[in-house]
């Protein structure tokens, strides 16, 4: 029985060009564990580059956050956005 003419393979391995580098996650860079309350789910936020902020977003509904780095903050690490 003939193979279909339509049957083709896929390579799906991982070269290791630099077209298909990404970029690897931040080791000592500070962060926030939040729960997005609307979505119900963890996302870390990481400080801005500046260190003036944390920003960042729902994974799910793209809710934005901004926390605000200042003297006198808070040393927790875990925040609930509602």
């Amino acid at each position: 029985m003939p193979g279909d003419p339509r049957d083709y393979k896929i390579d799906l391995s991982v070269s290791a060009g630099p077209s298909s580098a990404r970029p690897a996650p931040p080791q000592n860079r500070p962060y926030l564990s939040v729960l997005f309350a609307c979505c119900n789910v963890y996302q870390r936020i990481y400080r801005s580059p500046d260190g003036a902020t944390y920003q960042g977003r729902c994974p799910r509904c793209a809710k934005t956050v901004r926390f605000a780095v200042g003297e006198g903050g808070t040393s927790a690490r875990t925040f609930i956005a509602t």
